[in-house]
Formats: C-alpha cells, sequence, structure tokens
C-alpha cells in the first residue's frame, strides 16, 4: 500500500508540481482549443468529405474513391493546372533562391548604407499581395503599362505579358521574384552568412584562395542547412501560387496561368463540388509531402550541418 501511495504522489507530484502543471495546460487551452477547431476538425473533415459527391446544399452521399479516379483520369484540368504548377514552382524557387543569396551575400558587404540597401531591398516583401497583383497588372498592361512604355523607348515591342499566353507564366514569375528576393529569404540568408566564422576566410586567403574559391568551399558548404532550409520552404509557396494569379488573371488568358490551387478554389467555390475540391486538396498535401520527404532523402548528400 505504501507503495502504491509513494507512486501516486510521484506521478502527482507536489502541490506547487500540480499547480504549475495546471496553469500550463491553461495557458496552452487556447491554442489547443483552436488547433482542433480550425485545424483537426476541418481535416478530418475534408478527408471524410473527399470520398464522397456533396455540393454544398445537398447531404454528402459516399461514392468511396471516386473523386480521386475523376482527377486522375477524367478531369481535362487536374494535369494541365499540375504541370503550370510545376514549371512555376521550379522557375521561382531556383532563380528565387539563387538571386535571394547573390542579394545576401551584397549585403553582408562592408559597404556605406548598408542599412539602408538591405531595407530597400527588403520593402517590396512588405506589398500586400492584392496590391501587388494590381500594381503589376498595370505595369504590365500592353498597350499603356510603364514597362512596355520603357522598352519602346529603346526600340523594344513588348510582348503581351498577362494578356499573351506564352508570356502569362513568366510574367507572373518575375511579379514573384521581385516580391521575394528582398524579403525573409535574404533576411534568413544574411543570418547563416553572419554565423560563419571569419577565421576560416583568413585562413583560407593566407593559403591563397581567392574570393570565388571561398565563396564555394566555405561559404556555400557552411550555409547549405540555410539553403536547404530555404529550398522547402520556397517549395511549399510556390506550389501554393493563388492570390497574385487569381487577381491578375484569373487563370488565363486561356487557362495560361490555371495553376493547381486556382483549379482546386473554383471547383469549391464556383462549381461548389465541396467533396471533389476536398480530393484535390488531399492529392496537394500528398504531393507536398513527398516532395519533401526526397529533398529532406537527398539532403544527406549535399547539407553540411557540423556548424550549424
Amino acid at each position: 500500500m505504501s507503495t502504491v501511495k509513494a507512486t501516486r504522489r510521484g506521478w502527482l507530484g507536489s502541490p506547487l508540481q500540480r499547480r504549475e502543471a495546471i496553469e500550463g495546460y491553461l495557458w496552452i487551452s487556447p491554442w489547443v482549443i483552436g488547433f482542433l477547431i480550425f485545424s483537426l476538425g476541418p481535416i478530418i473533415a475534408s478527408a471524410y468529405l473527399s470520398l464522397t459527391e456533396y455540393k454544398i446544399a445537398g447531404t454528402p452521399e459516399w461514392i468511396g474513391l471516386e473523386n480521386y479516379r475523376q482527377a486522375f483520369f477524367v478531369d481535362k484540368q487536374f494535369w494541365p493546372s499540375l504541370w503550370r504548377t510545376v514549371y512555376y514552382s521550379v522557375a521561382l524557387v531556383v532563380l528565387g533562391v539563387s538571386l535571394s543569396l547573390a542579394a545576401a551575400v551584397l549585403l553582408n558587404q562592408n559597404i556605406k548604407g548598408r542599412a539602408f540597401y538591405r531595407a530597400l531591398y527588403y520593402l517590396p516583401s512588405l506589398t500586400p499581395v492584392v496590391a501587388l497583383a494590381i500594381l503589376w497588372r498595370w505595369l504590365l498592361q500592353p498597350q499603356v503599362g510603364l514597362v512596355n512604355t520603357m522598352l519602346y523607348q529603346v526600340g523594344i515591342q513588348g510582348p503581351g505579358w498577362l494578356t499573351d499566353r506564352d508570356w502569362a507564366i513568366p510574367a507572373l514569375i518575375m511579379v514573384g521574384l521581385w516580391a521575394s528576393i528582398g524579403g525573409g529569404r535574404m533576411i534568413i540568408f544574411l543570418a547563416g552568412l553572419q554565423g560563419v566564422p571569419k577565421e576560416l576566410f583568413e585562413s583560407a586567403e593566407i593559403d591563397g584562395a581567392n574570393a570565388i574559391q571561398r565563396f564555394f568551399n566555405i561559404t556555400l558548404p557552411l550555409i547549405s542547412p540555410v539553403i536547404f532550409f530555404n529550398v522547402i520552404l520556397g517549395v511549399i509557396g510556390s506550389f501554393s501560387v493563388f492570390s497574385v494569379a487569381y487577381i491578375a488573371t484569373e487563370g488565363g488568358p486561356n487557362y495560361a496561368t490555371w495553376f493547381y490551387m486556382l483549379h482546386l478554389y473554383y471547383n469549391a467555390f464556383s462549381y461548389f463540388q465541396m467533396g471533389y475540391a476536398s480530393a484535390l486538396a488531399w492529392i496537394f498535401f500528398i504531393i507536398i509531402f513527398i516532395l519533401s520527404f526526397i529533398q529532406i532523402k537527398l539532403s544527406n548528400r549535399w547539407v553540411y550541418y557540423e556548424f550549424s
């Protein structure tokens, strides 16, 4: 009996420990309740709805995996919207990460007015996405837009940009780069660069290594965890492209910017196919999960963690 009481007393702890535990649970309870209601609940509901035929005004009707079969084999816009998203994502991640790293390297130099230049590079990322899309839709207007007007002044006939099927996605990539190069990704790179030991550069310089050799043999390996982090976030963010395309082009012209998330949105809130839209959301989750898993596995070959 004494052993049982001692065990119970040890598990429950002292009155002070119990009080601290209760206070801790109370402090986290708003987040837990919010997560259960606004995150976990909808996740479970969407998993169920993805297996049903459900329109907002009706009652869900169980159809099993029919929505998934329709997505892969019937829906004429599923694969094209996915490939457009892949094209946009690959271009934006490769160019965005590279240019953000280049900007961070430049702004990490000991130059006069460095703080001003850092703020100047960061400002575009503060532009709300709605204002961003409207601003660039005006700048890229084929007849009176500022971009084509400036090109005309130097003897170049500007393209149709957002109104041209061949130029619409490149135009959105350009908009995405303008808004993201100097944003949070560059700040993360700056933090990583400042964590590289200066002693290594000094030793390499004494050994005769030039700036390019020091960058590729010291800087890049030591900030590889930061590069990997930014690549992961970049892939997830670029695959989720929606707002700028919805506002600037509404998926046009002629489905040229009809990305995966637009396809999901229109099925849910224009065609009211909530069951099918839920299936599209779960397919999207699986794609992102697989891509992240592959990147994590491949990171063992090039990410160097000793100094991270």
